[in-house]
């Protein structure tokens, strides 16, 4: 787990997730200038660690969400910490 929070924007993507972010736009919005193949590879490679789950809602077109599991949410506290670290 800790060499994947090292990759470039794996902790920004679950911060952004743990304040609500659940699609693909909004984790682009809030990242700001990510490349989109980058964010599609971490949003897999955080889904196969098990701290995010992918949900597809069949709908036209269909809705894929991600979803922080209970071991995403458990790093909560990290996040915040981290994050009132930063603005110090």
């Amino acid at each position: 787990m800790a060499d994947l929070l090292e990759r470039r924007y794996a902790v920004s993507i679950l911060y952004a997730s743990h304040q609500g972010c659940t699609r693909f736009t909004e984790f682009r919005q809030a990242l700001g200038e990510i490349p989109p193949g980058t964010l599609t590879q971490r949003l897999v490679e955080l889904e196969r660690a098990g701290v995010l789950r992918r949900e597809v809602t069949d709908a036209r077109p269909p809705r894929v969400e991600y979803v922080l599991t209970a071991e995403g949410q458990a790093l909560g506290a990290f996040l915040d910490a981290l994050a009132l670290w930063a603005r110090a």
